[in-house]
């Protein structure tokens, strides 16, 4: 709710506050905690300077105020380190990191530290036991170690050096902290290839530098740990990389626009490692995929191709289209008539998106906040998984208003400009794309065959007979844990503990022989869904304890849980143990699961206030579904 600015006198109308003004107003009534979850959709409407004043308000604010207001915050604490002066960095990261309803912990390393901090696992940057740590690297770490006068040669043996001794950082990171090194590559400056006044030796320079710059970015290939960020698309969007007065006087070596712009990136990333990764693209179609309205125009008046519009119009659809050939899971919401809807989509000659691009096309009368929270339902996710965009104000608004949980991108009447401004924010981003990921789409599209068959039946019990559903329940291999870490990720509703686990996390519990790291894979009539869900058990005598328990929120209700829990409680059993206890800590996403462990026979243990421990004696075991074949080898022997 806004506050009304005071008027000079009765007669004159009051007006909302500006987002800048109303978080300036939370700031000076103290009131900022308090309303700490309003922050994110005021920052939604902010950009270049007002987001950076938006990250200094933010930074007053004590993190754990913020918590005991709204302990379901996910903060993350972030170290800063790396060559130059870096403090300009907070605020802007600060405020990313709130748009994306995060709460920043940062921690600033000394200036010029990161070879310390980095190496020495007793450093200030360990200690903060960061989830993110930012080193950030600019072309000051090679120019201020080359001789006067210098030669290609010299920029070639310094760069040599730095990526060697990055390797060891990395790898010295990787063994000492279970978070994640975002490193990026050095932007190569005007300042540095003018000093050569020949043409050749500026090119002889411009090769080696970017040798190093493709060396620093595979990287990431050996090191797990390890993302490298290529600042090259950043610096090429227009504004300067650095500023002459601030890099000399103060030792910042990239400009504000260029620190905001890591910042976005950084705000990606964290979002990311918290499981807030989009899933979904709901896709308006009058004035977003094609020109005009189809209503009035008709399908031969609509602008798709063939004129300057209609080409920017299709050069929209192609990156819709790329991001679903990557898991991105694309539907369209429209108000309009459904069959000239699917008639145009799937007959239109210059339409690059066709029906099969879709998991769902919604066309109808209906308010489009309604059609999503439908959309969500069908697909069996959460709102909070979609990005929706639309170039209409009042239904960008709408949504908004009805479902802050959607990230709504608003585009306009400038279709050159769409693209633009969906890729902008990187709700996508992930940290490495698996099969699973690009199977994605023809699984949802199998989910809605999945439905309709339901649907022809009288009974769950009658459907599920015939789904013919068949689980594999194995142990987590090396090639799996892209997959696993990314289920623990981004697994919000089945997940026991939303405990989130990086790929190194995945692999130390596969190499521990006191833990049990389970994949679970589901097959059926309509298709392989592929690696599904995860269990993690950990040994402790003659007990253990479940760890947590992720299935993917496309196999719900098939009994899949049961059928892995009664097989893990009948081989704890058959190994000598003497009783299985289980976890559930609540969160706001997750009350589908709540009471699994006393509907299979658990029995309360303790509660701490955050956590509900549960405790199985191994007597009476649940037996899987009849409907289910399973193949169970928890620890590599069939049971």
């Amino acid at each position: 709710m806004d506050t009304p600015v005071p008027t000079d006198g009765p007669a004159r109308e009051t007006a909302p506050l500006t987002p800048e003004r109303r978080l300036l107003e939370l700031v000076r009534s103290g009131r900022l905690a308090a309303h700490y979850p309003e922050v994110r959709g005021l920052l939604s409407e902010l950009s270049g300077e007002g987001l950076t004043r938006a990250g200094q308000l933010l930074g007053r604010l004590d993190p754990d105020e913020v918590l005991r207001e709204h302990p379901a915050v996910p903060a993350v604490t972030v170290a800063v380190t790396g060559h130059g002066t870096l403090s300009s960095l907070v605020a802007p990261l600060t405020a990313e990191f709130a748009r994306h309803g995060l709460l920043l912990r940062p921690h600033v390393a000394d200036y010029n530290s990161f070879v310390f901090d980095l190496s020495d696992p007793g450093s200030a940057l360990y200690a903060a036991a960061p989830e993110l740590v930012l080193c950030v690297l600019d072309p000051a770490l090679v120019f201020d170690e080359v001789p006067t006068p210098w030669h290609v040669a010299d920029v070639e043996r310094v760069l040599d050096e730095k990526i060697r001794l990055l390797e060891g950082l990395a790898a010295a990171f990787g063994t000492t902290s279970r978070g994640t090194l975002l490193l990026n590559t050095l932007p190569l400056l005007r300042r540095h290839t003018a000093q050569l006044v020949d043409y050749r030796s500026r090119a002889a320079l411009g090769a080696v530098w970017r040798d190093a710059n493709a060396r620093l970015l595979r990287l990431a290939e050996g090191h797990p740990s390890l993302v490298v960020l290529d600042l090259d698309p950043l610096a090429a969007e227009g504004d300067l990389v650095s500023d002459a007065r601030l890099s000399v006087y103060a030792k910042s070596h990239f400009s504000p626009a260029l620190l905001a712009a890591y910042a976005r990136e950084a705000g990606h990333l964290g979002r990311q490692l918290t499981g807030r990764t989009k899933k979904t693209l709901v896709l308006d179609l009058d004035n977003t995929l094609w020109g005009g309205v189809l209503g009035d125009d008709g399908p031969d008046g609509i602008e798709v191709g063939g004129s300057y519009r209609g080409e920017a119009f299709l050069a929209f659809q192609r990156v819709a289209k790329q991001l679903g050939s990557q898991g991105v899971l694309l539907a369209a919401a429209s108000k309009n008539d459904l069959e000239p809807v699917r008639a145009v989509i799937r007959e239109h000659p210059d339409m690059v998106l066709r029906e099969d691009d879709f998991v769902r096309i919604t066309a109808n009368w209906r308010p489009k906040s309604d059609n999503l929270r439908d959309l969500a339902e069908a697909l069996n996710l959460g709102v909070d998984s979609f990005v929706f965009a639309d170039d209409s104000p009042y239904e960008c608004g709408l949504v908004c208003q009805e479902l802050p949980e959607v990230a709504v991108v608003r585009l306009d009447d400038e279709p050159a400009l769409h693209v633009e401004r969906l890729l902008r924010d990187g709700w996508f981003d992930t940290r490495e794309l698996t099969a699973e990921d690009r199977s994605r789409p023809a699984k949802y599209r199998e989910e809605s065959a999945r439905s309709d068959f339901l649907h022809s039946f009288s009974s769950l019990e009658d459907y599920l007979r015939e789904l013919d559903v068949r689980v594999t329940f194995t142990p987590v291999e090396e090639r799996d844990v892209p997959r696993v870490s990314q289920i623990t990720l981004r697994t919000n509703q089945f997940n026991l503990t939303t405990e989130r686990l990086q790929p190194q996390d995945v692999r130390d519990r596969i190499t521990d022989p006191g833990t049990w790291a389970l994949a679970i894979r589901s097959t059926d009539r309509f298709g392989d869904n592929g690696l599904v869900g995860a269990v993690f058990v950990r040994r402790d005598g003659d007990t253990a304890q479940v760890e947590n328990f992720l299935l993917s929120c496309r196999v719900f209700s098939r009994g899949i849980e049961q059928a892995c829990l009664s097989a893990l409680l009948r081989h704890a059993r058959d190994t000598g143990l003497k009783a299985v206890y289980g976890s559930y800590r609540p969160t706001a996403k997750n009350t589908t699961v709540k009471d699994l462990y006393p509907r299979y026979g658990f029995q309360p243990a303790a509660d701490d206030g955050t956590t509900t421990t549960y405790r199985h004696d191994l007597a009476d075991i649940v037996p899987p579904p009849e409907h289910i074949r399973l193949t169970a080898h928890p620890e590599g022997q069939a049971l």
